[in-house]
């Protein structure tokens, strides 16, 4: 069983930090057939927000801060936004923003796991995130790749409940009996300066097609479109301005 809906716990949500939000519209709406809408308020600084159709999928912003990286950031609902920030530091987590409001949406934090791999929290108010997810353009997996896998499934099952079935070389997340993500742990085949981190995995009606696309709307193919062991056909692939995410095979979920 996968979470087909936001879950207290599980992945609510996809946010892309750009250095250019008109580029990467562009570039995301010809690859998932995305319509963008940006808050036209001044103290939404251009937040910008992917539908698919009527049902929100994706999140696009500036960069805020000059030190910020071009990144997908995976967001994880929460009841309440100040409690698990705390749980996140007790853990050994950092808290690197917030909790702060935003609107009448919710509230939300960011934070980091204890090898670096950078979250976010969501308290949803009038917002509970997307309202559509598994199904072709919208957030269906999340994966954590990180340095030091023990140390991870310690973290996250004391910070929103999560088990970690699996060995320790790849395993899955689950909440609730649900699977929704898996964790991969990094080995010498990753650079050094790859910090850890959260990639978001976008279903898509091919993945093969979602390569092609992709590189040929001047992003990059980083692997290659591959069928796991289990039969899901998936690929990485990184924008234009950098960002990092994967495609798969929607079908196979």
């Amino acid at each position: 069983m996968k979470l087909d809906r936001p879950v207290t716990g599980g992945p609510c949500w996809a946010e892309l930090a750009t250095s250019d939000v008109e580029a990467a519209r562009r570039f995301y709406t010809r690859l998932f057939g995305w319509r963008p809408e940006t808050d036209a308020r001044l103290q939404a600084g251009g937040y910008t927000i992917a539908h698919l159709g009527d049902a929100a999928v994706a999140g696009l912003t500036p960069l805020y801060q000059p030190a910020q990286p071009v990144a997908w950031t995976v967001s994880f609902a929460v009841d309440d936004a100040d409690a698990a920030a705390r749980r996140v530091a007790e853990a050994g987590g950092a808290v690197l923003l917030g909790p702060a409001d935003v609107f009448d949406a919710g509230r939300f934090a960011v934070a980091a796991d204890p090898d670096g791999a950078v979250f976010q929290v969501w308290q949803a108010r009038a917002f509970p995130g997307a309202a559509l997810s598994r199904a072709a353009g919208a957030l269906g997996w999340v994966e954590l790749l990180t340095r030091e896998p023990a140390r991870a499934r310690e973290f996250y099952a004391a910070v929103f409940g999560w088990s970690a079935g699996g060995g320790e070389r790849s395993a899955r997340w689950r909440i609730g009996g649900a699977d929704f993500g898996s964790m991969v742990t990094m080995d010498d085949k990753f650079p050094h300066e790859v910090p850890a981190h959260w990639l978001p995995y976008f279903a898509v009606a091919d993945a093969d097609t979602a390569a092609a696309v992709a590189a040929s709307g001047s992003g990059s193919v980083l692997m290659a479109p591959t069928s796991l062991p289990e039969g899901r056909r998936i690929a990485v692939l990184r924008d234009p301005q950098g960002a990092m995410f994967g495609v798969y095979r929607a079908q196979e979920d």
